[in-house]
């Protein structure tokens, strides 16, 4: 957290606040708490904030930010945020409380807004002076020509003092380092037209080139900005595992309830999860009935029934009644942690790979030096004239100067993500494109990927109005997602529930009630008094007069997975099925889709050790998943891609987004990713040519350095120009 809030320097002592209040924000967790409030707007408004604050029990200070609308505050560690956004609701202020990674992503956004403004105000002064230079290319002269480029020079020093810190901070940073990057000839190209026009200014020569010092830097930070804009919305995913952890527990002491930070809870503690409450550590139930909601883990959603001597995970959900859990892993022992654990591993990974620019410059830095070195020496031992071989090698290192080399990669992934989003996919990470490209293998996940994760009646025409009067009455009262399910196909039919009284939800079997005196019930079928064969999820009820009814509930494909797999494979892809699921239904799936190779009862690692098998036996393998037990097979995969409506944590492990729901523009976007990494190669040809073609010229001495920029300039648009071609359908 603190090296994501002190790496770079801010643009304005107002941004460089905003880092510094979020690390203030963050320190003394867990008594201080953070809410925005989006609503303040003057003094009278923080005043009346502050005063509500201190006034709760337990709250010893509150401090309003106005310019970020939000409250600090200092409370004893029973006073929960919540509380505290509900006393502000009372007073007219809606609040709301901020989480440690939107604080984080503070520092990110202001990484961006620096770069906007640095590009604004060079491209603000190269207007300025290229409006100065018309007049001296008009013909200006003498005393006249020299004020124009002294003023020249007034306008340019401090706006490349500033505009170009990026690029000198990194140019230093890799010479500190005794290695060269591609911001070492830029920073160079830079310092060498300025001081050339300075000589030139000095010695009231005919030309200076602080417009072309200004246009490179330009060009440069547009396409540096360009990247930062695909990288902004990147974040860790092993971090938004972790933020799943639940702060605080109630620990059970001698019968009473004790509110503690997870922090302190021990291994052997006996905790009391709540109805609807998450699971805070691994360990075992004691007491009480429920049914859980592990498809945090398995990724499947039909509830487990839960009852004493089970054993739960932490990240798990308590869906139906209270629960007694004896603590066996804490913290870093639990589960979750463990799987935060593999995903931060398989991130590093990824982290690894090399993008088609860094490799380019990897080259291009020493042959930009050896050439402009060269052409110096050259022209110095041959004529003598200091000057005349400065102003060559200044010309050399600015039509060298990597601007469409830096516009390559970005320029095509900005026309290509727009495509893309218009096709309702969010590119996330700066290299998924080049990544996308190269794959031959695609894995999905069954439940929530490529169907709906929500259960279906799927033989609600087979049953009377009659019998669905009854199930809507008693389903009305549970929160399962079965009885959920029957209640929008009873709704979808116009039905109304029947006369059902005394209805209440029995943890673990179902929900039960009364009509005419006589019980009714919905739920498992044993607990009906049906026998149940089938392996498929159903619920049974059982009416007054003895009879029971079976509703049978499948999970329904999302739209365009059939045709999204078919032309997958028709391309000649490699196309698996992984899931939590039992071996019955995922078979079932895979035969639907016409898959040959599945994986069923896969747990988190097996399904991060399946990825990890196929890519050491040379497979480029995309994953497409949704839950967090997807969330390490995500970051192991050369690259991923989640729907919108995946966990928080799966979203940020994967490199794309997928934001409807349907599954058909998944081709298309290998295909975009092709045609990306054609137009990123047809760039880096366009940039070489240029160079092959300009850099002789230079050296020649037949390329002044306002001529090698304005070529420059030309490579760059041409480059940005043959991007575009991609946001053509």
């Amino acid at each position: 957290m603190s090296a994501a809030l002190s790496a770079a320097p801010s643009a304005c002592p107002a941004c460089a606040a905003v880092p510094l209040a979020a690390a203030v924000a963050l320190t003394d967790a867990p008594d201080r708490r953070v809410l925005s409030l989006p609503a303040i707007h003057c003094g009278a408004c923080i005043a009346s904030v502050e005063r509500v604050l201190t006034a709760v029990p337990g709250v010893r200070d509150a401090r309003v930010n106005l310019t970020l609308k939000r409250v600090t505050v200092t409370t004893a560690p029973e006073v929960s945020a919540a509380a505290l956004a509900q006393v502000l609701a009372a007073a007219g202020f809606e609040a709301h409380e901020l989480d440690a990674g939107q604080l984080a992503a503070t520092a990110t956004n202001t990484a961006g807004r620096d770069l906007l403004m640095r590009l604004a105000v060079a491209g603000f002064a190269a207007m300025n002076v290229m409006l100065l230079s018309v007049a001296v290319w008009s013909g200006a002269e003498g005393a006249t020509r020299d004020m124009f480029h002294w003023i020249s020079a007034l306008i340019t020093l401090p706006a490349i003092a500033f505009a170009a810190q990026p690029f000198f901070a990194s140019a230093w940073g890799a010479l500190a380092a005794r290695r060269l990057n591609m911001d070492v000839p830029i920073a160079l190209a830079i310092l060498l037209a300025l001081a050339t026009s300075l000589w030139e200014t000095w010695l009231s020569g005919d030309h200076a080139y602080f417009d072309a010092a200004l246009a490179l830097t330009f060009f440069l930070l547009a396409g540096r900005y360009l990247e930062h804009r695909t990288r902004a919305i990147a974040r860790s995913a092993a971090e938004e595992l972790a933020a799943l952890e639940v702060p605080r527990a109630i620990r059970l002491r001698d019968g009473q309830e004790e509110h503690v930070p997870l922090a302190e809870v021990a291994a052997g503690d006996l905790l009391l999860v709540r109805t609807g409450g998450r699971m805070p550590v691994d360990g075992e139930i004691v007491a009480g009935r429920s049914e859980l909601d592990r498809s945090l883990l398995t990724g499947e959603t039909p509830p487990v029934v839960a009852g004493p001597g089970q054993p739960v995970s932490a990240g798990e959900v308590n869906l139906t009644g209270p629960l007694q859990v004896r603590a066996s892993a804490v913290g870093r022992d639990s589960s979750l942690h463990r799987l935060a654990d593999l995903v931060a591993v398989a991130e590093s990974g990824r982290a690894r790979y090399t993008p088609l620019a860094d490799k380019a410059a990897q080259l291009y830095a020493p042959g930009v030096h050896i050439l402009s070195g060269l052409a110096f020496l050259g022209w110095f031992f041959w004529t003598g004239e200091l000057r005349l071989a400065l102003n060559i090698a200044a010309a050399v290192l600015i039509i060298t100067c990597p601007c469409a080399l830096g516009l390559a990669v970005p320029a095509v992934t900005t026309a290509a993500s727009g495509r893309l989003f218009r096709r309702g996919l969010l590119i996330k990470h700066e290299t998924a494109l080049e990544r996308l490209a190269q794959v031959d293998t695609v894995v999905f996940d069954k439940t929530g990927t490529l169907t709906e994760g929500q259960p279906l009646l799927c033989d609600a025409e087979s049953h009377p109005d009659a019998v669905l009067r009854f199930a809507l009455a008693l389903a009305e009262g549970s929160s399962h997602p079965l009885s959920h399910a029957l209640s929008r196909a009873a709704r979808d039919r116009g039905l109304q529930p029947a006369p059902v009284s005394e209805v209440r939800e029995v943890p673990g079997f179902g929900t039960e009630g009364r009509c005419a005196g006589k019980p009714v019930r919905l739920g498992r079928a044993t607990w009906v008094g049906a026998s149940e064969r089938s392996r498929d999820t159903a619920a049974w009820l059982a009416l007054p007069d003895g009879s029971r009814h079976r509703f049978a509930f499948r999970d329904a494909l999302r739209p365009g997975a059939e045709a999204a797999i078919a032309a997958l494979q028709a391309a000649g892809l490699r196309v698996l099925l992984m899931s939590g699921d039992a071996p019955a239904p995922v078979a079932a799936m895979a035969a639907r889709l016409g898959l040959s190779e599945w994986l069923a009862e896969a747990r988190p690692e097996d399904k991060a050790a399946r990825i990890a098998a196929l890519r050491d036996a040379g497979a480029q393998v995309l994953m497409v998943g949704d839950g967090l037990n997807d969330t390490a097979a995500l970051a192991t995969a050369d690259v991923s891609i989640s729907p919108a409506s995946a966990l928080d944590a799966a979203r940020v492990a994967s490199d794309i987004v997928l934001l409807g729901r349907d599954l058909s523009p998944l081709p298309e976007a290998l295909a975009t990713a092709r045609a990306a990494r054609r137009r990123i190669r047809e760039n880096f040809r366009i940039a070489t040519l240029y160079n092959i073609l300009a850099v002789p010229l230079a050296a020649a001495g037949l390329a002044t350095p306002l001529i090698a920029a304005l070529a420059m300039s030309t490579s760059s648009i041409t480059v940005s120009l043959n991007a575009l071609r991609l946001r053509q359908p």
